[in-house]
């Protein structure tokens, strides 16, 4: 009797399903900007979607990530809880602050999303439209301040390639980089700079609020939903997607790594990830496994020679 007790125990014991991991995923940037609604939209789904029990975020901002990639490497090594978001402006980071670090010092699990660059300015402003704005630049490139994320970033790459595609030295750009978005925000908002560029999701509110107006969009085509014209509108060859990935610590086993991706897929197939993406305006861009090593093995390559071509990179 005792030894069939003891057995329909463990049998009850195997039949439950495992306890979900806890994860700690950092934000390498201040509160509001594009990496860390990226995190804590990640923190709500996996617990809304019961992937995990518990979730946290922590903010570590500088130097475009760097700081936070840095902190990461070294603290978590070997720790399967521990996630960074991360990115195209972590690329360029990486390169224009000559980091010791790179991604290859952490492990990269997969790229989630894909968001094209929007540019604003305030609604008192005279400019009225992307050729107002490019008129102005061609002028006195020195004059047109830009509000944008960490130097080295898309929000920076896509500015020197509209200027170099207008004819203007990149070299020239009056770029003011801010570390989270909502700092670079306040700054567009309070007319302390000519125009603001990130995604399109963080001026979203205020655009529709009317207290900025939108230029363009940095897409190929025109944006379902956001009734603005591309840059490409305006006779500039530009096209820029913001992307953003997530990775986990350096050292893990392969089954610790195969647990984290498990999740990380369940995440991105799942219902509540889906519809966020759509309330966010964020494109689907998953992507993981060797092909996501592959392409951004690529990304860095390019990257570097955009950043080279417009003068950022030596």
């Amino acid at each position: 009797m005792k030894q069939f007790f003891l057995a329909s125990m463990l049998a009850g014991a195997l039949a439950l399903p495992a306890f979900a991991a806890d994860y700690t995923i950092m934000a390498p940037a201040n509160p509001g900007g594009g990496w860390d609604q990226t995190a804590r939209s990640i923190q709500s789904v996996m617990q809304q979607e019961g992937i995990s029990r518990n979730v946290q975020v922590q903010n570590v901002p500088g130097a475009g990530g760097t700081i936070g990639l840095a902190q990461f490497a070294s603290q978590a090594s070997g720790n399967p809880n521990a996630l960074i978001v991360g990115g195209y402006v972590m690329v360029g980071a990486i390169l224009t602050n000559k980091s010791p670090v790179t991604l290859k010092d952490v492990t990269p699990i997969a790229r989630l999303t894909g968001e094209y660059e929007a540019i604003v300015v305030p609604a008192s402003s005279p400019l009225k439209t992307m050729g107002d704005l490019v008129e102005a630049l061609k002028k006195d490139p020195g004059s047109v301040s830009w509000a944008g994320g960490s130097a080295g970033g898309t929000d920076h790459i896509a500015v020197g390639l509209i200027a170099k595609a207008a004819g203007v030295d990149p070299t020239k750009i009056n770029y003011i980089a801010f570390s989270g978005g909502g700092e670079a925000l306040a700054a567009i908002l309070g007319s302390q700079v000519t125009a603001g560029i990130s995604g399109y999701g963080e001026f979203e509110s205020q655009v529709k609020s009317g207290a900025l107006r939108l230029l363009a969009v940095s897409s190929g085509e025109r944006l379902d939903g956001i009734d603005a014209p591309t840059i490409k509108e305006s006779g500039l060859n530009v096209v820029v997607e913001n992307w953003r990935m997530i990775a986990a610590a350096p050292g893990l086993s392969d089954e610790q790594k195969a647990a984290v991706s498990s999740d990380v897929e369940k995440l991105a197939k799942s219902a509540g990830w889906q519809e966020l993406l759509k309330t966010k305006g964020w494109e689907d861009t998953y992507l993981a496994g060797d092909a996501f090593k592959e392409q951004l093995a690529k990304d860095i390559s390019a990257t570097e020679g955009v950043l080279k071509d417009i003068g950022l990179v030596q």
